[in-house]
């Protein structure tokens, strides 16, 4: 599989608390829930918009296609969609950016870390990504966490950079498909390779 075969038709991944998707109008209800705190924005690099106040103007122009992917995040106890999970921003095919934002309150239950992990597993599995990368603002310990658990190693610091629209310090962090496959294989064994693709 190539990432020209997902231009189309996103899949869908789950995991024993999630299920990762393509979301809906059927989402709106949802996502205006928790997509409108101001809160969820203090290290997002923006301030929510108009698509977050108001979630349905997500599904209000067709879908074109892109190889990037946009997951609603499902947790399967409420039903619900908590979060969201990007892969963009993906060069000549090899290198792809990766966000992950979740309500504020399912936060600390180790939902991001667990999508993440998944996504990433996709992504090295199933594509032909090689490298993925996220920045994330010196002041957001969570994700810096988070990240860390999933691999991903802290490259360098920009310094009073632009994040999004606006200006902070942030990390760069990375994780390389490579080495043998040693960094997928790490992933595969905090999480148990529990047969998800």
């Amino acid at each position: 599989m190539s990432l020209n075969d997902y231009i189309l038709e996103k899949p869908t991944l789950e995991t024993p608390r999630l299920i990762l998707r393509t979301m809906t109008a059927a989402d709106a209800p949802d996502l205006r829930e928790w997509t409108p705190n101001k809160a969820l924005y203090k290290f997002w690099g923006k301030n929510p918009g108009k698509a977050d106040k108001n979630p349905e103007l997500m599904f209000a122009a067709p879908v074109k296609p892109t190889k990037s992917f946009h997951w609603g995040v499902l947790c399967k106890a409420d039903s619900k969609v908590i979060g969201e999970v990007w892969v963009y921003l993906i060069e000549s095919d090899r290198m792809a950016k990766m966000a992950v934002r979740l309500s504020e309150q399912y936060h600390g239950r180790g939902y991001a870390t667990e999508a993440l992990r998944t996504v990433v597993r996709f992504c090295f599995e199933k594509t032909e990504l090689k490298r993925l990368w996220a920045d994330v603002d010196i002041r957001n310990k969570a994700s810096c966490r988070m990240l860390e658990k999933c691999g991903f190693v802290q490259e360098g610091m920009i310094r009073q950079g632009k994040m999004v629209s606006m200006w902070c310090d942030y990390y760069l962090y990375g994780l390389l498909k490579g080495n043998g496959g040693f960094m997928l294989d790490c992933i595969r064994e905090r999480d148990g390779n529990n047969g998800l693709f």
